[in-house]
This record gives structure tokens, C-alpha cells and sequence, in this order.
């Protein structure tokens, strides 16, 4: 790795507090909109740094916010911190071994995600300080990637209104900036209502909820082979009915995830659902309530702040993993098969090499697979120009939520990819507020974009609040 522009000394400055941050969030370990802990040590961080802070931002008492600076254009970036079930597992052992069982843990790296993010903001910070540059910083915490959308709460209750740049990344086993893709995804619950009977006395005077909802799931199921290939349909029985076979269950909930490439896709791909939904209860003689719960949009590239944080990222080189790195990463590569390390290269489209950690900053946009998950970054994007880049914090062939990843959280490696990421996040930052130019390229395309997608709610979210515990 290396240094040569003047904000990445005011990462150098900080980064050890915030490998020991990351650490604290990865010691501790919440699921999505409990992260009390998590949000309260990036609020004592903020307010330490001298950032004005607001917590519980949207009505979202994990969510928080922290601004520094005057006058100017507006960068955010965008942290979070929340755990996944099921996942608790020891640091630094080559072996499954959970801490707690059936315990939570960080399978995402979402500790250092938000870590970095941190500490890429208070380099920006420090670095208008020095210079005198108009413009503002301002770090979001958001909880709930995993499930919960809270990114898309945050959107509707106008927190992105008046941000400029939105700059992000995400742990990851290569190093890049990747094409601007994922599925637009949204959660809905069809609850099915009926009649109770006494199952073998009376079972004509019953209407089974429980029946509907195992009526929709086949139904939805003959649907997957007639629609787009990179759309997904997954369900949960939240609410069978009960535990008594001899009562006919007269409510019932089933939880669909719906995705497809594009929100038109999605929302088309929801109609066909919510049909399949209605001809259930049509034939089971119930009544069929739908209510979603979250949402995301797909992700919406800008270019011009792509090529930006790509330049960054090649300037810096790579993290500048050392022998002792790469000996732990031997180790986590022999719990893998060889399938594993080859999905991780073709999830990223990259040639199969023999990586243990990789050092290389792949090509502009050829780090991404054919195989797509769903963020709320992609929310985030629809309301202002966004980027997002990948960097290199663990061994080629870890698999997203597992317990390998989970082992690695807080080893060396993962504090140099933090790091990494942050020098690539802060430098960007410092491109756009010193560089009109930069600025008013990404808003243009932005702007376009907008003149064709004029979504002010683009996940079209009705609830309240956020659900708890979702499950994406």
C-alpha cells in the first residue's frame, strides 16, 4: 500500500482506534435494529471526534448520524454494524468453534464495514480542517442491512435529501470497484384468514388458512420456471396456524421475499404473487390480507465517481498482507473445498488463480459476478449519486455468512482492509470537494437518471416503522 495523498496520513493517524472499534462491534455481536451496543459506540466515537451527532435518526433508535465541517458540497458515507443468528464463532481458530452456541456473530464483516466508514469520515474531517475547503462530511450508522432495509427508512424520512456523494464499500475477498448491480427486493407477508373447526367432527364447516398459504407456496413455486431467470422468489411459513392438527387453522402467514434485476421487474413480478395469493384464498374460501414489510431498490451506478474510486484504489495498491497474514489465511483455506475458492472467483467474474490473499486491484468493473444479492445501499442510490467499492479483508474462497468469515473479523488481515478501504473511501472524498469539475459530472448523471426514475419513495415502503428480525 501506499501514500501518497495528503488524507491517507489522517487515516494512518487514526486507524488503530478504529481497529480496536471494530473489534468492540465484533465482540459483540446484534441482529438487525437491536445494535444498541454498536450504535452507541459509534456515537461516543463521533462525539469524541468532535462531530455533531444525531441519534435515533428516523425514529430508528439504532440509526445515528454524525456531521463535521462547513459550507460546501455534502459527502456521506455510509456505515453499519449489525450481526447475523447463528453465527458465533471463535477469532483467529482454523476450526468450527462457537463462542456461544446458536450464539450470533459477524458473518458479513459488518464490523469493520462500519469501522471504516468511520474512520474514512473523520480523515475527511480532519483533512477540511487543514485545508480550509468548504464542504461537509457526514457518517451515517445504519442498522439492519441484513433483512431490515433500514437504509430504505432512512430514505423515505428524507435523510438523503440534501446529500451531494454517497460513498460506501464492503468486506470482501478481492479488491475493486464492481458494476453497479443487485436485485430489488421486497418482503411481504400474505396472512390468510378462515374459519376454525373441529377437524374430524365438522371439518365441511372449516376454511383452513393453513391450506392457502401451502396452496400460494406450490402456486408460487410453478411460477419460477415463467419468470426472468435472475429474478427469486423465497418464502417462510411465519404462522402455520397452530399446533393442533384437529382444529382447521383459521389464520395463517407466509412471508415472500420477491427479487428481480429492476423495481419495474419487481413490482410486475409482486402482481403475479399477490395473484397467486387471491386465487388461494378463492379456492380455499379465506380472506387474504397483504402487508409489505421492507424494500430495496436495485443499485444505480454514476461513472464518473466508479472511475474516481477505481483511480483512488489503484494509486493505493494493495493492502499489504505480510507472511503471518497469509500463513492464518492457508489455514481457513483448508476448511474450504476446492468448489468454494472457485465460486469466489466466478461470483467476482475473475480468472481462477491461487490467491490465498489478494493483493490486486482488478479492473474497473470486472469484479462482480452473474450471481446477485440485494442491498439497501441500492435504495440509497435512486436519491443521490452513490459508489461503492470492495476491499480485500479475508482469504480467497470465504463464503459470505460463515463461520470462516467470522473467524477472520478481527485478525490482521482484516485491520489492513479496513484500512485499505477507508484510504480509498477519504480519498475519494477528497477528489469531490476539491474537484468541481468531479462533483458536477456525477450530479449530471445523476440527474438523468433522475429525469427518467422520478421515484420519491422507490420501494414504495406504507409501513410504519421497520420490522425486527427480517431475513434476507
Amino acid at each position: 500500500m501506499r501514500n501518497t495523498k495528503p488524507i491517507w496520513r489522517h487515516v494512518e493517524a487514526h486507524a488503530s482506534k478504529y481497529y480496536t472499534l471494530s473489534d468492540r462491534i465484533w465482540n459483540n455481536p446484534e441482529l438487525n435494529y437491536a445494535e444498541f451496543f454498536a450504535a452507541s459506540e459509534h456515537t461516543h466515537a463521533l462525539t469524541s471526534e468532535g462531530f455533531t451527532v444525531k441519534e435515533g435518526l428516523a425514529d430508528i433508535p439504532t440509526a445515528i448520524l454524525g456531521e463535521a465541517g462547513d459550507g460546501g458540497p455534502l459527502i456521506a458515507i455510509l456505515g453499519e454494524y449489525d450481526a447475523l443468528p447463528s453465527l458465533s464463532q471463535a477469532a483467529g481458530v482454523a476450526e468450527e468453534s462457537p463462542i456461544v452456541a446458536g450464539g450470533s456473530g459477524h458473518g458479513c464483516g459488518h464490523n469493520m464495514l462500519g469501522s471504516a466508514s468511520l474512520l474514512a469520515a473523520v480523515a475527511v474531517k480532519d483533512w477540511l480542517a487543514e485545508t480550509g475547503l468548504p464542504g461537509r462530511v457526514r457518517y451515517y450508522g445504519c442498522p439492519a442491512e441484513e433483512g431490515g432495509s433500514s437504509k430504505s427508512f432512512l430514505v423515505r424520512a428524507g435523510a438523503f435529501d440534501d446529500v451531494d456523494v454517497v460513498i460506501t464499500w464492503h468486506p470482501a475477498p478481492f479488491t475493486g470497484v464492481c458494476p453497479p448491480v443487485s436485485l430489488a427486493c421486497v418482503e411481504l407477508d400474505f396472512t390468510f384468514n378462515g374459519r376454525a373447526a373441529h377437524a374430524a367432527t365438522s371439518p365441511h364447516l372449516g376454511r383452513s388458512a393453513l391450506d392457502a398459504v401451502e396452496l400460494m407456496n406450490v402456486g408460487v413455486n410453478y411460477l419460477r420456471e415463467h419468470m426472468p431467470s435472475s429474478a427469486r422468489v423465497h418464502y417462510a411459513i411465519i404462522d402455520g396456524g397452530g399446533f393442533a392438527p384437529n382444529v382447521v387453522q383459521p389464520r395463517a402467514t407466509v412471508r415472500h421475499l420477491v427479487r428481480a434485476e429492476n423495481l419495474g421487474d419487481m413490482w410486475s413480478l409482486v402482481e403475479r404473487v399477490k395473484k397467486i395469493a387471491d386465487g388461494a384464498a378463492l379456492m380455499t374460501e379465506t380472506r387474504v390480507e397483504v402487508k409489505q414489510l421492507s424494500g430495496e431498490a436495485n443499485l444505480v451506478g454514476n461513472a464518473a465517481l466508479e472511475k474516481a474510486m477505481h483511480l483512488n484504489l489503484e494509486e493505493l495498491g494493495g493492502p499489504g498482507f505480510d507472511d503471518a497474514d497469509l500463513h492464518f489465511a492457508r489455514q481457513i483455506q483448508q476448511t474450504l473445498t476446492a468448489e468454494d475458492i472457485h465460486s469466489s472467483y466466478a461470483d467476482y467474474g475473475l480468472p481462477v488463480a491461487s490467491e490465498l490473499l489478494s493483493e490486486q486491484v482488478y479492473r474497473l468493473h470486472n469484479c462482480r459476478a452473474e450471481t446477485m444479492g440485494s442491498t439497501d445501499v441500492g435504495t440509497v442510490s435512486w436519491v443521490a449519486p452513490t459508489v461503492q467499492c470492495l476491499a480485500a479483508c479475508y482469504a480467497v474462497g470465504t463464503q459470505y455468512h460463515s463461520w470462516q468469515l467470522v473467524a477472520q473479523g478481527k485478525s490482521p488481515a482484516a485491520h489492513k482492509g479496513l484500512s485499505h478501504a477507508a484510504k480509498a473511501m477519504a480519498g475519494l472524498a477528497a477528489d469531490v470537494l476539491s474537484d468541481p469539475d468531479l462533483l458536477s459530472e456525477a450530479k449530471d448523471e445523476f440527474t438523468k437518471f433522475r429525469q427518467q426514475n422520478a421515484f420519491k419513495n422507490p420501494i414504495g415502503l406504507e409501513v410504519a416503522a421497520p420490522l425486527a428480525m427480517g431475513s434476507k
